[in-house]
């Protein structure tokens, strides 16, 4: 991408102030401001994207709660996209449990109470009649390259929220930005109002959803396929995510559509994904091999041995002195992975697994969690076992590819990609992950690796050669320090 990349844009005035995609707000120059009418409606000062971000900090640090940093930040969005991505880029770690989880989490269970304005496509079961017309008039014209959907019925953690779950879909898509570089322009966040189960949603007079108790069944299916066909109908190319569908649906609608479309359930392929990489990498230091390890899944550890203890019961201290002391007997690096979230369901704990295996556990968990001391009193980094450090990767990489569909071999390149990455394969005392702070780079490698997977299977529609794939992908990356400096014109693009 250029240095300063050029738009022409086709508004003016308040029109432009106004549009989160163009808007600079006070980074406008003294040239932009006078071809757009905009010199008496800005203060003189002509500020930098480092000043802007540097105030907009100082504005966020004011405020205490986690959910009002949410509440501000997604103020922030609606206005000024430039500024919302290169201020969280600055600052990604702390500021992504703000606009995801924990925190999104609160801000989607008060959605009603918080309406200020939409924020992304309300579908609605009452009003599937006119489905295609309400989805054109959002989407025509437009250049749709990612599509988060939810019908919120198992949001973070917190259960079914209705309406609510459009600002899963819209943090998603955020995060596919931040992380992978994709074009908010070209994302679209949808929620799918089939009703709600939640009975506080039901009798609160503020509710702003369907009031109406779920849609099951084959009415259900029918509004969701109908959908799905309109997706593939507009946008062939684009890769479809289903995000947070109740037990009931969630893989079965994966199955139903993955040979049909690109899609992706995090929840599933992306929660396995980023497991099989740490795996991968915890493998790479023992210096053995996939195939030799004996994987259990919460107990039964005396008579199988394990390697591998992956915990996903959300039952807190499930993994017991007995039990880790036992696989620790018969295995020189056993590795450990209690990734049940949030923290407080951990089935064992980093520091627990580390003193009883005399150091000797590979560990990684669902959530964060500060170094342990080892015997010999060096700091053991605990890995994150986190989605994000690898389904905006795997996204990205296929839609570049425009991949038909998003096929296991695909994932699984993506997952051995992050594994190469691991700390832990230069230093067997350190992090079986890369940091969250290198997301976006770890990102984009899992695309390059995707990308060229799909090419060498042949499911890319794309006719690129293997080893031009990296340059590609970097041609598609959205670098928000660039946009910084992007310059507009007037006219039509």
């Amino acid at each position: 991408m250029s240095p300063e990349p050029i738009f022409r844009v086709a508004l003016r005035g308040e029109e432009i102030l106004t549009s989160p995609r163009w808007n600079k707000g006070t980074a406008f120059t003294m040239t932009e401001r006078k071809a757009f009418g905009l010199t008496g409606r800005l203060p003189y000062r002509v500020n930098s994207l480092d000043e802007q971000c540097d105030r907009a900090y100082d504005q966020l640090e004011g405020r205490d709660a986690p959910l009002r940093k949410n509440t501000f930040l997604q103020s922030m969005r609606d206005q000024n996209w430039v500024l919302y991505y290169s201020l969280i880029s600055r600052h990604l770690k702390e500021l992504i449990p703000i606009i995801y989880t924990p925190t999104e989490a609160d801000a989607i269970s008060n959605y009603s109470h918080l309406f200020r304005r939409s924020e992304g496509m309300y579908l609605t079961f009452p009003s599937q009649d006119s489905m295609e017309e309400d989805f054109l008039e959002q989407t025509k014209g437009r250049e749709i390259d990612l599509i988060v959907c939810s019908d919120a019925e198992a949001i973070l953690g917190i259960g079914d929220q209705g309406v609510g779950g459009i600002g899963i879909s819209t943090a998603k898509s955020a995060i596919y930005t931040l992380l992978a570089g994709m074009d908010p322009s070209k994302t679209l966040s949808v929620t799918l109002d089939v009703g709600t189960n939640n009975e506080n949603l039901l009798d609160d007079r503020l509710y702003v959803g369907w009031p109406h108790h779920r849609v099951r069944g084959e009415e259900y299916d029918k509004f969701i396929d109908k959908f799905v066909q309109l997706v593939r109908k507009h946008h062939p190319h684009s890769l479809l995510h289903f995000e947070d569908f109740g037990v009931g649906n969630a893989k079965r609608l994966l199955d139903l559509y993955r040979d049909k479309h690109a899609v992706f359930k995090d929840d599933v392929q992306g929660t396995g994904a980023v497991t099989l990489a740490c795996v991968m990498s915890a493998v790479g230091v023992t210096k053995t091999k996939l195939t030799d390890q004996r994987f259990v899944i919460y107990e039964v550890v005396k008579k199988v041995r394990p390697t591998v203890l992956i915990g996903c019961s959300t039952q807190p201290g499930a993994f017991t002195e007995e039990i880790v002391r036992e696989m620790a007997k018969h295995c020189e690096r056993p590795i450990i992975l209690p990734l049940s979230n949030p923290s407080r369901l951990h089935e064992v704990t980093p520091q627990q697994a580390n003193d009883w295996t005399q150091g000797k556990a590979l560990i990684a968990t669902g959530s964060p969690f500060p170094a342990c001391k080892m015997p010999n009193g060096k700091d053991y980094i605990i890995a994150e076992c986190n989605n994000a450090l690898i389904y905006p990767g795997l996204g990205f990489g296929a839609m570049l590819a425009q991949s038909r569909t998003l096929t296991d071999t695909m994932i699984i390149a993506g997952a051995r990609r992050l594994a190469q990455l691991a700390p832990a394969l230069q230093d067997p005392d350190d992090a079986l992950l890369p940091d969250f702070g290198d997301a976006p780079t770890v990102n984009f490698e899992v695309a390059v690796a995707v990308a060229e997977q799909a090419i060498e299977e042949g499911s890319a529609g794309v006719d690129w050669k293997k080893e031009d794939v990296e340059a590609k992908v970097r041609e598609k990356h959205c670098e928000w320090a660039a946009l910084g400096n992007r310059r507009i014109r007037e006219g039509f693009s």
